[in-house]
C-alpha cells in the first residue's frame, strides 16, 4: 500500500532535516586557518638552497610541511597581490592590478561573484584577524603598544579592532566587515580562526643606507651577530659596491629576524595547544625590493616561498598535506585562498580561479601567469607566462626604461647608487644592458631553468622560435579568458593622482607629468 504525506508534513520534514545539518555543521570542529605573510622577500631561506645564512624555524616547518620549490605571485608589488590573495582571483580579472588604485575619488567594486575569502569564513563561523601574532608578551618587529588589553571588554575589543595588520586592498570593502581584530585571542572559547600574520620583512631594513646599517646593529644586538657585506653574493646584475653590499647583508638580516618571528609564533601556537588544530601557511607576497625584483616579473620579483603545514589532529587534512614532501609543480599565489576554504571544509565558489592544490582531482598547472601594471605614478604594463622550463615577458611599452622614474624607487639608496655608477660610465656591460637601455625590447624569452637570472634573451633566436609562438598565444589567450583589464583610464589615473599631488614632492609632480604626456597624449588641435 501506498500513503501520500500531507504537503504541510513534508515540508516540516525537509526543513528539520535542513535544519539538523545547518546544526551539525556549525559544530563541527574547524581547522583554524594561519597565513604567514611576509613583504618584500624572495626565497632567501636555508631550506631554499640560501647559504649564507640560516633559518631555523622556516626550516623546521619546511621539514615538517609540504613544500613548493616553484610557487609564483600573480602580481610583484604589495596591494594588486594582496588582492588577488585575498579574493583567489587574478588582480587583473577583477580591476586590482594597478598599485594602490582605487584610494581617489573613483573607487574599484568587486565583480558580483567574487568576495574575500573572509566573508566565506565568517559566515561559517571563524574569528577572522590579522596582527602580528605575538600578543605583548613576546617581541617582534611590529609589537603593538603595551597595555593594549587593560581597560574593559568594550575597550578591548574596540583596541583589537583598530590595531589591524597590512592588508592594502585596492577594492571596496568594509575592513570591519573583514577582520573582527588583529588576534584570536579575541574569539570566542573553542570558535575556529582565520588568521594572517603580517610581517615587514624585506621592508626592515628600509631604503637607505643608513637605515641598512640600523638593521644591522639591530641584527648584532637582537641575534647576536650580523651579516658581513664581505659575505654577500649579489646576483650578476648588481655592481659589487658598497652601497649594494651592505644593503643585501641587512635584507639577509632581515630573513633572520623574519624567521625568528616566525618561531616566536609557531611556540604561541605550541604552547596555547592548538598547534595541531591549525593549518599553517607561510609564503612572502613578492621578491626583494631591487631594481629588478620587486615590480617586475623575473624570477627576483615573483618566485616566492610557500610552505604548507597541516593540523595533525585532521587526520583528513594530515593525509593530504605531507610532511617533509616537496613538490616541484608550478603554483600560484592565489592557490592559498582555494587551499584555505577546501580544509575549512566551505565550498570554492565557481568563479574563483584559485585552485586546491591538495584536491584529489588537482591537475596541476601546465604554466602560470603574471602581470605588473602602474605602481604609485609611473605608469606601467608587463605580462608574463611561465612554463616549466621557459618565461616569456612581453613589455606593452617597449619605448620606456626598464628603470622608469618612479618616486619611491629613485629615493632607494641602492638606485640612487645605480644610477650614479651608470652617469659615471662605471656600470659593469651587464648591468648596463639589462638595467639602463633606454628601450626595450617588446618581447622577451628565457630559459629560467638554466639561466636562473635571466640574463640571456632567446626572443630573437630562430632556434627558440616555435617555443616563443606557443608562448605568446597562450598569454593571449590567457588574457581574453581572463578578462584582463588592461591598461589604467585616464580618469581613474587623474582620481588616482590627486592622493599623490599636492604633497610637497616636486619629483612626484615631474613623474605624473611626463607619464601623462606619453600615456594619455592629447589629440592635435585641428
Amino acid at each position: 500500500m501506498h500513503f501520500k504525506l500531507p504537503c504541510w508534513l513534508v515540508a516540516l520534514a525537509c526543513c528539520l532535516t535542513n535544519t539538523a545539518s545547518l546544526v551539525a555543521q556549525s559544530t563541527e570542529k574547524r581547522p583554524n586557518i594561519l597565513w604567514f605573510i611576509v613583504d618584500d622577500m624572495s626565497a632567501n631561506f636555508s631550506c631554499y638552497g640560501e647559504q649564507t645564512i640560516r633559518t631555523p624555524h622556516v626550516d623546521q616547518l619546511a621539514a615538517e610541511v609540504t613544500r613548493f620549490s616553484h610557487a609564483f605571485v600573480t602580481a610583484p608589488v604589495c596591494s594588486p597581490c594582496r588582492s588577488a590573495l585575498i579574493t583567489g582571483m587574478y588582480q587583473t580579472t577583477i580591476g586590482a592590478h594597478h598599485h594602490r588604485s582605487g584610494r581617489g575619488q573613483l573607487k574599484i567594486q568587486l565583480p558580483a561573484d567574487v568576495k574575500p575569502i573572509t566573508a566565506s569564513f565568517q559566515q561559517a563561523g571563524y574569528f577572522t584577524c590579522i596582527g602580528d601574532g605575538l600578543l605583548d608578551q613576546a617581541a617582534g618587529a611590529s609589537k603593538p603598544a603595551a597595555g593594549r588589553r587593560q581597560g574593559n571588554a568594550a575597550n578591548r575589543a574596540q583596541a583589537n579592532r583598530t590595531q589591524l595588520g597590512k592588508t592594502d586592498y585596492n577594492f571596496e570593502w568594509p575592513m570591519a566587515e573583514m577582520y573582527a581584530g588583529h588576534d584570536w585571542s579575541a574569539r570566542k572559547p573553542g570558535q575556529p580562526f582565520f588568521m594572517q600574520v603580517q610581517l615587514a620583512g624585506g621592508k626592515l631594513r628600509g631604503g637607505t643606507d643608513e637605515s641598512a646599517k640600523k638593521l644591522t646593529m639591530r641584527a648584532e644586538k637582537e641575534l647576536g651577530d650580523a651579516v658581513k657585506p664581505e659575505q654577500v653574493k649579489l646576483p650578476p646584475y648588481y655592481p659589487a659596491s658598497p652601497v649594494m653590499l651592505r644593503d643585501w647583508a641587512a635584507y639577509l638580516d632581515s630573513v633572520r629576524l623574519t624567521d625568528q618571528h616566525v618561531g616566536q609564533v609557531i611556540k604561541r601556537l605550541r604552547d596555547e595547544g592548538i598547534l595541531e588544530d591549525t593549518l599553517v601557511i607561510f609564503m612572502t607576497d613578492h621578491g626583494i625590493s631591487h631594481a629588478r625584483g620587486k615590480q617586475f616579473l623575473y624570477n627576483e620579483g615573483t618566485h616566492v616561498p610557500l610552505v604548507v603545514r597541516a593540523p595533525r589532529n585532521f587526520p583528513t587534512l594530515l593525509s593530504k598535506i605531507q610532511a617533509g614532501k616537496v613538490r616541484e609543480d608550478l603554483v600560484e599565489h592565489i592557490d592559498l585562498a582555494a587551499i584555505s576554504l577546501a580544509a575549512a571544509g566551505l565550498p570554492i565558489p565557481p568563479a574563483m580561479q584559485a585552485r586546491d592544490l591538495f584536491a584529489k582531482d588537482y591537475q596541476q598547472r601546465t604554466e602560470v601567469f603574471a602581470a605588473r601594471d602602474r605602481c604609485d605614478e609611473t605608469i606601467e604594463r608587463l605580462r608574463s607566462v611561465r612554463t616549466d622550463r621557459f618565461l616569456y615577458v612581453r613589455n606593452f611599452y617597449p619605448d620606456q626604461p626598464h628603470l622608469q622614474p618612479n618616486a619611491y624607487k629613485d629615493g632607494k639608496s641602492i638606485v640612487q647608487d645605480l644610477r650614479r655608477l651608470h652617469a659615471a660610465g662605471e656600470l659593469p656591460e651587464l648591468s648596463e644592458r639589462l638595467l639602463f637601455q633606454p628601450k626595450r625590447p617588446a618581447e622577451e624569452l628565457y630559459d629560467w631553468v638554466n639561466d636562473p637570472w635571466q640574463l640571456n634573451n632567446l626572443a630573437n633566436d630562430a632556434q627558440h622560435a616555435q617555443t616563443l609562438k606557443q608562448l605568446r598565444d597562450r598569454l593571449d589567450k590567457w588574457i581574453l579568458d581572463t578578462r584582463d583589464q588592461g591598461a589604467e583610464p585616464e580618469a581613474m589615473y587623474d582620481s588616482d593622482m590627486k592622493v599623490y599631488l599636492g604633497r610637497g614632492n616636486p619629483e612626484v609632480e615631474r613623474n605624473v607629468a611626463s607619464m601623462k604626456k606619453w600615456a594619455y597624449p592629447k589629440p592635435a588641435n585641428p
